[in-house]
């Protein structure tokens, strides 16, 4: 399992980015992986980085990353990202599997997911664009491979407005993720747990098209004047078809007049000189390209040396002219140049400098208010600008230019000095509440918020602010207490030591606690350690942890709800725009929680209506016999409106099964009724297609504004002779006597409750001693990111599998694994029937 080191591959990072190549092989590395010295990476921080750039390289993003399975079931973390600094994007380090993300979306449905541009992302993914309000395409794919979800693969590029992701690009994108599963299928049947629980790992992407630097020497006898270039000069000045220069006479004839004059002079001054002199001149080669050469003379011999970048020498002095600061920095914000001006501006020379993660370097250029300006440059490729204030007063304007291999910065001083800045901030690491840790906290409301409007139970809206607020204040503890009859009840904790918060459990509002003070007085309350909540309530007991604690007061729309408690491991201080930020959030909690009872009351009396709207019993009779299940849904905790029932009328029998549309106390109300019309008109000798077209017509007469599926079948135990009638609903299965399982084709008309006129077929067959009938709604074969035949398929599979074991037996394995989902967007609903003569 990988767990975080500190400060791990910092080297390899930075040399695999530059020569796109792979690092040294160490003992149980893949084969194939290249050996070397140092400790390099290890097989699934390779493969993972490795996929990353191979994607951006694919379909032409600027950055991509991989999100990785961790070991709670319900996390992914971000693994690697490539082309982007990891500390700008903390807030994005974890994902929920049930949040409404993409990364979230695909890992839980196994679909791709691409979007073109923001105003189609906003569209889909709300809570995503609230945090990153940039234009960007993306494109995300799941890495799974044989029923494994490893994680998910993205890459992010410019926006295309109005033009959607080629097919082109779809297919790469989907390639590169398959691949990486593959790769990850290897390592997990090779005992490598592929599992991340640290931070992510940053890789700098390698230049598009970098041409290979080359470089050569010549050297001129100036007694004996013998002149020798090497095979570098050569490859260099002598490529179309010209010579490399091999005389003196040759190499001045690459040269300006200038130059050649110059060249001249230093050689006859060489004798007089004691110690080399450097100079430079400028050889033309055979493309016309002038090539820098540093020549030095010394004594008797004159030896010049040539760099060839490629495309054109480096010359440094041409922005070291300019009245401006110019720095040169990687995609992960690395100083890789700056000129004098530079240095001048911010008051630190180059070797303090180059290499290092510009706001580690310049703390009073660290993101806090800049982070969506660095963001915006980094994902979305536009220029950005902002002014900043160095510890000393003097402020600058800086402007960032990104390209793919990196961004160019420049620094001005700022025309209005005096204008309102925030004072500088000093980015301390290893202090408590660290500014990239509260910076991210502070944006963070609106994507919280969106999270909380989806959260329809107590339960789920507890487990929002645990998932999304703790990591984004580095909180550890949580616990929230709702208001009952003037006492606080625990509704949620999590953190602290087990059974430390049962004596809070029901104190009345006199109690003399921060968490009962907060909500009757509506003001926050904040300590900055436990020995300042232990100075202001003397007594009060305490647990083994020395951090600070912020009490929030819930409150909804002025009506008191709870209180809320968040714990911190270490001591720290809250400073006044976190103040302000978790006082708000307090009040979209209390919201949200009040959204919720209201909620779960109605919940309660929709699932009593259906309690006692199902059948608690079926008939039983001599020559067949029936078994029915229902599964109620665990997504948003909804009531449904599938239902079954078995109705004897006279010798013969009635199986039904139905799905009212949509969720509630108005879908268990609309079951009611149409169970009830089905048995009435069912009871009053009706054939199969007058009690399914008068269900229809008086569904529509009651005009619920909802509509319903049905499957309606009478079966003759005596003869085995069947009528079936469907409208809407999905085919049922038949299981032979001989274990021959098929999915029935009978005709069928549309749902019930849409078209008075619409007509009903029968269809007739005959049912053998011993065979079983499956008749079940979508919520049993329907599954995000799988087609719902496949479903089907998998049930008829399963029913064969059974055998001819009691009905019962039957049922319970057919709903086996629906019912040990802990994730069921739809209820489920089952009948079975047999005829045994």
């Amino acid at each position: 399992m990988r767990r975080a080191r500190a400060g791990a591959h910092a080297d390899w990072v930075t040399w695999y980015g530059a020569t796109g190549g792979t690092p040294p092989r160490r003992r149980g590395d893949a084969p194939g992986t290249p050996r070397g010295g140092g400790s390099g990476p290890d097989r699934l921080e390779l493969e993972l980085a490795q996929a990353a750039v191979a994607a951006v390289e694919a379909v032409g993003g600027h950055a991509a990353a991989v999100y990785l399975r961790s070991p709670s079931p319900d996390l992914l973390k971000l693994a690697v990202l490539a082309g982007l600094p990891s500390a700008l994007f903390r807030p994005w380090w974890r994902a929920q599997v049930n949040r409404p993300l993409p990364v979230s979306e695909v890992h839980r449905a196994g679909r791709a997911i691409h979007f073109a541009d923001a105003e189609e992302a906003m569209r889909r993914f709300p809570q995503l664009m609230a945090g990153l309000p940039f234009p960007f395409g993306a494109l995300y794919a799941p890495v799974a491979v044989r029923e494994q979800r490893f994680g998910v693969l993205f890459v992010l590029r410019r926006a295309t407005p109005g033009r959607p992701v080629a097919v082109d690009d779809r297919h790469r994108i989907r390639t590169a993720a398959h691949r990486l599963a593959a790769a990850l299928g290897a390592l997990a049947d090779d005992g490598v747990p592929v599992e991340w629980e640290g931070e992510p790992l940053s890789v700098q992407l390698p230049a598009l098209n970098a041409p290979p630097v080359r470089t050569g020497r010549f050297s001129w006898d100036l007694d004996g004047g013998d002149f020798t270039a090497d095979e570098g000069m050569r490859a260099v000045l002598g490529p179309a078809g010209t010579d490399a220069p091999g005389t003196v006479a040759e190499l001045t004839d690459r040269l300006s007049p200038e130059d050649t004059v110059g060249l001249w002079a230093l050689a006859r001054q060489a004798t007089a000189l004691e110690h080399p002199v450097p100079r430079r001149i400028r050889l033309r080669g055979p493309d016309g390209v002038a090539h820098l050469v540093e020549v030095s003379a010394v004594g008797t011999r004159l030896d010049g040396s040539l760099v060839d970048l490629g495309g054109g020498p480096l010359v440094t002095e041409a922005s070291d002219r300019l009245p401006y600061g110019v720095l040169s920095l990687d995609r992960l914000c690395r100083i890789t140049y700056l000129n004098t001006s530079a240095e001048t501006l911010v008051g630190r020379a180059r070797p303090h400098l180059l290499g290092r993660v510009l706001w580690e370097a310049l703390p009073w250029l660290a993101p806090g208010t800049h982070e969506d300006h660095y963001r915006a440059a980094l994902i979305a490729g536009t220029s950005a600008s902002f002014v900043a204030r160095r510890a000393e007063g003097e402020t600058l304007e800086v402007r960032l230019h990104p390209a793919h291999d990196g961004v160019t910065a420049t620094l001005t001083p700022a025309e209005s000095p005096d204008r309102a800045l925030p004072a500088p901030a000093v980015l301390d690491p290893d202090a408590p509440g660290a500014l990239s840790e509260r910076s991210s906290a502070l944006y963070r409301p609106v994507a919280l918020a969106i999270a909380l409007t989806e959260a329809v139970t107590a339960r789920q809206v507890s487990a929002v602010v645990t998932e999304e607020l703790l990591p984004a204040f580095g909180g550890r503890q949580l616990a929230i207490y709702l208001l009952d009859e003037r006492h606080l009840f625990l509704a949620w904790e999590t953190g602290f030591p087990h059974g430390f918060l049962d004596r809070f459990d029901g104190v009345g509002l006199d109690a003399r606690l921060p968490g009962v003070e907060t909500l009757t007085s509506g003001r926050p309350i904040f300590f900055e350690s436990m020995e300042h909540l232990a100075v202001a309530y003397p007594g009060i007991p305490l647990d083994a942890h020395v951090g600070a604690r912020a009490f929030l007061p819930l409150i909804a729309s002025g009506r008191p709800v709870g209180s809320c408690i968040l714990g911190f491991d270490q001591p720290r201080t809250f400073s006044p725009e976190e103040r302000t930020v978790l006082t708000a959030l307090a009040g979209l909690i209390a919201q949200a929680l009040e959204r919720a009872r209201r909620y779960d009351t109605e919940a309660a009396v929709a699932r009593g209506l259906q309690d006692v709207l199902l059948p608690h019993r079926l008939p039983t009779l001599d020559t067949a016999g029936a078994v029915g299940r229902y599964l109620p849904g665990t997504q948003g905790m909804e009531v449904g409106g599938d239902w079954y029932d078995v109705v004897a009328t006279g010798d013969r029998i009635a199986l039904v099964i139905g799905d009212v549309q949509g969720h509630g106390v108005a879908a268990a109300a609309t079951m009611g009724q149409v169970r009830s019309a089905v048995r009435a008109f069912a009871l009053s000798g009706n054939d199969p297609q007058q009690v399914v077209s008068g269900t229809n017509r008086l569904l529509i007469d009651l005009d619920p504004g909802q509509f319903a599926s049905c499957c309606y079948i009478v079966l003759d135990p005596a003869t085995g002779r069947t009528q079936a009638v469907r409208a809407g609903h999905p085919q049922p299965l038949l299981r032979h006597p001989d274990g021959r399982t098929e999915v029935l084709d009978l005709a069928g008309g549309v749902v019930l409750g849409v078209d008075p006129a619409a007509a009903y077929p029968v269809t007739e067959m005959v049912l053998d001693p011993g065979a079983v009938l499956a008749l079940y709604t979508d919520g049993l074969v329907e599954r995000a990111g799988r087609d719902i035949d496949d479903g089907i398929e998998a049930l008829r599979s399963t029913l064969a599998d059974c055998g001819d074991g009691p009905l019962h037996q039957t049922a319970d394995q057919l709903i086996r694994d629906a019912r040990q989902s802990a994730d069921r967007p739809d209820d489920i609903a089952l009948l079975l029937a047999t005829r045994w003569v």
